[in-house]
């Protein structure tokens, strides 16, 4: 089957997180020419580590010729202060995806044009975001009038309070670093399997927490006690360990969502496990793919770019 035309790549989107790289090769009219996908991520590189990678991985592009610099716009943690050239944060209230505020990074050379979108912070509580704003913005570009909660589930799960067009507030929950740091470097590391899950086991520990998010510390080392008195397996292990997790997050979130719509918008298994519990807590849930949502966030930020000429000339 032929490759598609690389020639009528008019821009480019990218997601670029902490451990891997995704872009998109797009037409004017949005279609997806081409997507590539690379284990850079941002943690990994620093200084002229970012434009080397980029410019490698899209050399086929920008040797075709045009009258202007390939446009990139990205997200993720290259806008960190540890990544390519910090973006500021946007104060919430704000519109999750704003180009007018977007960094162009300097120095890039005339055939490549980058602009980073920033990532929101709130000052109080203090907590901040870096790509799942875009997300959100991908959202809301499917669905303008979105009042509710999106949930994005993942190694710091955000909350955030959607209305208006725009993020209100946010909250974020280190679930998913807790899991890893459990899993692999506690005691609990002897109880657990890499790819075995157990659905009761899950379904139990989330009730669990679930109804009383306080029961979480005891009831980790119990995990431990079940492999050793019990003959608890890893599969067991480790739907228990997520299960507890993923109860007390979502239990302790009660005051956040109770009462509105939630989107879980994130990665499939992950969503499915947050929307599982979600479901049985009484949330009224509706599961977004995390991808289709960041280029639907990228694209909106393209075309807030295609309806301003005069930021061709910053």
């Amino acid at each position: 089957m032929p490759q598609p035309d690389i020639s009528a790549t008019a821009w480019v989107a990218a997601d670029w997180g902490s451990t891997n790289l995704r872009l998109w090769l797009l037409g004017e009219t949005g279609e997806v020419i081409r997507a590539i996908s690379d284990p850079r991520g941002a943690a990994e590189l620093s200084g002229a580590g970012f434009e080397a990678t980029l410019r490698e991985l899209l050399a086929p592009v920008l040797a075709v010729k045009r009258s202007g610099p390939l446009e990139v716009i990205a997200c993720g943690m290259l806008g960190a202060r540890q990544g390519w050239a910090e973006a500021a944060y946007l104060r919430v209230p704000a519109p999750p995806v704003d180009m007018g505020r977007a960094l162009v990074v300097p120095d890039t050379g005339a055939d490549l044009r980058v602009r980073i979108l920033p990532g929101l912070r709130q000052d109080d509580p203090p907590d901040v975001m870096r790509g799942e704003e875009t997300q959100i913005g991908g959202l809301i570009a499917a669905d303008p009038g979105y009042d509710g909660i999106v949930c994005l589930p993942g190694t710091h799960s955000k909350w955030a309070r959607v209305t208006g067009g725009a993020v209100q507030s946010f909250a974020t929950c280190m679930t998913g670093e807790l899991f890893a740091l459990l899993s692999d470097r506690s005691v609990l590391r002897h109880s657990v399997g890499k790819g075995a899950w157990d659905d009761a086991s899950f379904d139990a520990a989330a009730a669990e927490t679930l109804s009383r998010p306080e029961r979480l510390t005891p009831a980790l080392f119990g995990i431990r006690a079940g492999a050793l008195l019990k003959d608890a397996g890893p599969a067991q292990g480790t739907a228990r360990l997520s299960g507890l997790l993923i109860g007390a997050e979502i239990g302790a979130m009660r005051p956040v969502w109770s009462g509105l719509p939630v989107t879980v918008l994130g990665a499939k298994a992950i969503s499915d496990s947050y929307a599982r519990v979600l479901s049985v807590a009484g949330a009224s849930v509706t599961l977004v793919d995390a991808e289709g949502a960041t280029l639907r966030g990228l694209g909106a930020a393209y075309l807030q770019m295609k309806g301003h000429p005069e930021w061709a000339a910053t």
